[in-house]
């Protein structure tokens, strides 16, 4: 049986922060929640969620509460106000972390789903509008949610909400995918014979500090700090502090700075049988990757390293973290196409173009970029195209109009009456809009470039 818990984060306003700050703080929580369990898997769209692994703990704590309760007070000791739901499934955990506060357990899967049942609907992350929908239709509780029929959650809302509604009622089972740390980057050598001459020294640190910053370089990160570790024959060992200004990647920077360390160091008091350098890392801006670069490159498109580094993207953030358009029959533009999972990248397959492809192809393609939700306009005024403001006054009012190209039925569901237009601003973009009849809006459903 799985033994898992949720973790909800409430003492600290997680999604109000800026990105690198939600980051730093997430670390921390993530960080504090290792203590207790390696298997930590932080929520991809829902910061300050986490589910945790309470597997193969049972020798270090005699329950499954003692382990939440313990949890919850490190989290505590640690400066953040949380709630602690463990049990046997995922969704269940979330409900109830979401929906209680302190610390709530469950070891009879039976009556843990019961409890999540009664959880408040309006706790679970869903699309806005798909909630409101749900609550004139009187389901506000996760129980009702899972009574409905998910064909009809399917049609009417979409495969989102019908993949929720797939995973509260158990239909989906999702083992926990937790993130693994990379380790800090970090080399050493231990010296045949000890070294007592500076220049010698200097000379072995460069050459472990070009390991060092080639493994930093490959995750796309810079130095922000390092550790220099000189272990002598017969004394203790000495750690010194190198940090640049701001995060560097180049050896010529460092260097000169561990230069000055040493130097500040006068005559060793020892002679030094091993050196070691740790690394602390931040953000790399892209030219400064761009610099440690090698000449010997591989192939431009290597498809057996682009699938090596799907694998690594998905084993890191779940099996859902790469996604790809599918085109597929539906009334509506944005139901024509679908998201789906994609596993491997296959190999390029371009048309023939120029003379090859003939004249009708060598002409240049327009591209249709289509907006996720339609952005709602300014009315049209009467006489046009004087003073339709579209876009701001940076393209200017619109030039000409062409349309209307309307799309209408949704009897079976919805009604729905379009009257499609192609839009051109005094600057020359191009838009796709449309009127909607039933609301008596325009909206902007995407441009074409």
């Amino acid at each position: 049986m799985d033994r898992m818990a949720c973790v909800d984060v409430r003492g600290i306003d997680v999604a109000a922060l800026l990105s690198e700050e939600r980051e730093r703080a997430a670390a921390a929580i993530a960080g504090t929640l290792r203590r207790f369990t390696p298997g930590v898997e932080p929520a991809r769209y829902e910061p300050g969620v986490f589910w945790l692994d309470a597997r193969g703990l049972d020798r270090l704590y005699p329950s499954l509460e003692a382990w939440a309760r313990a949890v919850h007070r490190g989290l505590k000791e640690a400066g953040f106000e949380a709630s602690v739901a463990a049990g046997t499934t995922r969704f269940a955990a979330y409900a109830l972390a979401r929906s209680r506060r302190g610390v709530t357990v469950f070891e009879d899967p039976a009556l843990e789903r019961a409890a999540a049942r009664e959880a408040p609907l309006e706790r679970i992350a869903m699309d806005p509008e798909a909630r409101d929908a749900l609550a004139k239709l009187g389901i506000r509780t996760v129980g009702q949610f899972i009574d409905l029929p998910p064909e009809g959650i399917a049609a009417r809302f979409g495969p989102a909400l019908h993949r929720l509604h797939r995973l509260a009622s158990g239909k989906i089972r999702m083992p926990i995918e937790p993130e693994r740390p990379e380790p800090p980057a970090a080399a050493r050598i231990v010296l045949e014979h000890p070294e007592s001459d500076a220049s010698r020294l200097l000379a072995l640190i460069e050459r472990i500090l070009e390991k060092v910053l080639d493994q930093v370089a490959r995750r796309a990160l810079a130095l922000a700090e390092m550790k220099l570790i000189l272990r002598f024959e017969r004394i203790e060992e000495r750690v010194e502090t190198v940090r640049p200004a701001s995060p560097a990647v180049d050896a010529g920077t460092i260097m000169n700075l561990i230069r000055l360390r040493v130097e500040a160091l006068g005559a060793l008091p020892d002679a030094v049988a091993e050196i070691e350098i740790a690394a602390l890392a931040a953000p790399a801006a892209p030219r400064q990757l761009h610099l440690r670069e090698i000449d010997a490159r591989p192939p431009r498109r290597d498809l057996a390293a682009a699938n090596r580094a799907l694998a690594r993207v998905r084993a890191r953030l779940g099996a859902g973290a790469i996604e790809r358009a599918r085109l597929r029959e539906g009334h509506l533009p944005e139901g024509r196409f679908r998201w789906e999972p994609m596993e491997t990248l296959a190999g390029a397959a371009p048309r023939p173009s120029g003379v090859e492809a003939g004249a009708e192809s060598a002409a240049a393609r327009l591209i249709r970029r289509i907006h996720a939700r339609p952005v709602p306009l300014p009315p049209r005024p009467r006489h046009e195209p004087d003073g339709w403001m579209l876009r701001g006054l940076e393209q200017g009012p619109v030039a000409r109009v062409a349309g209307p190209y309307i799309v209408s039925g949704g009897w079976w569901n919805r009604p729905v009456h379009r009257e499609y237009h192609f839009a051109e601003t005094q600057k020359g973009e191009l838009l796709w809009v449309y009127y909607d009849r039933a609301r008596r809006l325009w909206y902007l459903h995407g441009r074409v470039e």
